[in-house]
């Protein structure tokens, strides 16, 4: 569905909050085989998501950058991606941050305690828990501009 406007309505939510509503002439998702990009008028799609970033490119209306620059991150901790028939572009996510939301020395160190519990993994460590950490941590400290 196009309204003149250009783009196409993107929103984030989370279980506890809408993070996010823009018009975007682009989005990236990590989805779970490998990134998957999506444009105006893209065929409707499901993506199941791992942890990473979100990337994507708002609309220009003289505040936002030009088209074909500028792409903003969110960190997302998994979820799905859906581009419905109607052409608007829905991420419901575990969890999402915004930038300027995330507490870098928060995520660096749980980014250590990953890697430690990856290191040695004792007999109590659920090494896949620990790599979603991992992940999570990373993607975190990537939207934040800290990797």
């Amino acid at each position: 569905m196009t309204d003149g406007r250009g783009g196409f309505q993107f929103q984030v939510v989370s279980p506890t909050r809408v993070v996010l509503t823009e018009r975007v002439d682009s989005v990236i998702v990590p989805g779970i085989g490998g990134a998957v990009g999506f444009w105006p008028r893209h065929a409707q799609m499901l993506v199941a998501l791992q942890p990473g970033v979100v990337k994507y490119r708002p609309v220009a209306d003289g505040s936002s950058p030009a088209p074909g620059r500028g792409f903003r991150l969110l960190a997302v901790g998994g979820g799905f991606f859906e581009m419905s028939a109607d052409g608007r572009g829905t991420l419901l996510a575990e969890t999402a941050e915004l930038p300027e939301e995330i507490d870098v020395e928060r995520a660096r160190a749980a980014l250590e305690r990953a890697r430690r519990r990856l290191l040695r993994p004792g007999p109590g460590v659920d090494v896949a828990r620990a790599e979603a950490a991992l992940q999570r941590a990373l993607a975190r400290l990537e939207a934040a501009g800290a990797r």
